[in-house]
């Protein structure tokens, strides 16, 4: 017998394990699309007089290799979905549905089924769809054991109720919404200040943090849909930024206009304490952290002054911490 497919190091019967797992893992309708060349939504159901479709892509950066050496892959899941759909949640669009890609070198089923279920349950969080996704096992594109891992969002928007940062003012203030910690930015200057030049083990409990420094690390990504969805319902919010890679002044920085910039409280708050840590080991200036990580802030709210009082009772109610993290001041730029 010549030589086959598997011991090139593609095994197509793995793949279709998978999904034969995942359409035992979804239900209802959701499962009609697994295996399938495409997947259906049905735009119909929507009640919308202008529907705007919102897409976006991500991942999760380096977070994969700490998953990776920790040997724990049920929240990267999570993670994915959050890292989309916080982002279309930026414009007011509800997430419709989810897809994702899982390429390795080689597919571990035990590895493949944990990360999709966090996407699972990640979707559910966000209350969108799972509708496909692919697997890919490339040897000799990838190296053994590493993977790499993209999601991709569609959501929906009333045209009239997109959130258009052309109406933020001078004045107008930044909400900050807590982060759960490091969500899914920054981790290789975290890796390296705490585990090659602070030289920590991962399993080293901090007294300042409630677990040991790789479930901290892993913990996933916070998901902003709801909160967002609900304020949205009773308040006209000017802009929404996700704190991602670029911290709260350059993410948010990008909403604004010509004539505009920002003024961030950093002596106000008083950062996640996962940041502290970070900095202490690897002797990371304040300038360097504040433009790497969220801080503690995952999502940041852009209001008027007037709403304050409002918009804050309304987010303290449904449990959010918040903070006043700066104000939109006049600039020269």
């Amino acid at each position: 017998m010549g030589l086959t497919y598997k011991e090139s190091g593609v095994d197509i019967a793995k793949g279709e394990q998978l999904v034969d797992f995942i359409r035992k893992k979804l239900k209802g309708k959701e499962k009609e699309n697994i295996g399938l060349f495409g997947g259906y939504f049905d735009l119909g159901s929507l009640r919308y007089q202008n529907p705007m479709l919102v897409a976006s892509t991500d991942g999760v950066g380096t977070k994969l290799i700490l998953a990776r050496e920790a040997a724990r892959y049920n929240t990267i899941g999570i993670d994915l979905v959050a890292m989309c759909a916080n982002d279309i949640i930026c414009t007011g669009a509800k997430p419709l549905f989810f897809l994702d890609y899982i390429a390795s070198s080689e597919l571990r089923l035990n590895e493949a089924e944990a990360i999709l279920e966090g996407i699972i349950k990640g979707c559910n969080l966000a209350g969108c769809t799972l509708l496909g996704g692919e697997t890919a096992e490339m040897p000799g594109v990838y190296s053994r054991g590493d993977y790499e891992l993209a999601g991709f969002i569609c959501g929906v928007v009333e045209k009239e109720n997109i959130i258009n940062p052309k109406t933020i003012e001078e004045g107008d203030l930044l909400l900050g919404l807590g982060s759960s910690g490091i969500h899914s930015n920054g981790l290789s200057l975290a890796r390296n200040a705490l585990f090659v030049k602070g030289g920590y083990d991962f399993r080293y409990k901090h007294p300042l943090l409630p677990h040991d420094l790789i479930t901290e690390l892993l913990l996933p990504t916070r998901m902003y849909v709801n909160t967002v969805l609900e304020i949205l319902l009773k308040e006209k919010i000017r802009g929404i930024a996700h704190i991602t890679g670029g911290g709260i002044y350059s993410n948010a920085q990008r909403l604004l206009h010509k004539g505009l910039g920002l003024r961030i409280f950093w002596e106000d708050f008083k950062p996640h304490p996962i940041f502290k840590i970070i900095q202490d080991a690897g002797d990371i200036d304040d300038k360097e952290m504040r433009t790497t990580f969220n801080m503690g802030i995952g999502l940041v709210l852009i209001i008027a002054p007037h709403q304050k009082e409002r918009v804050v009772s309304i987010l303290k109610k449904i449990g959010e911490d918040i903070k006043i993290v700066g104000k939109v001041v006049a600039s020269s730029n």
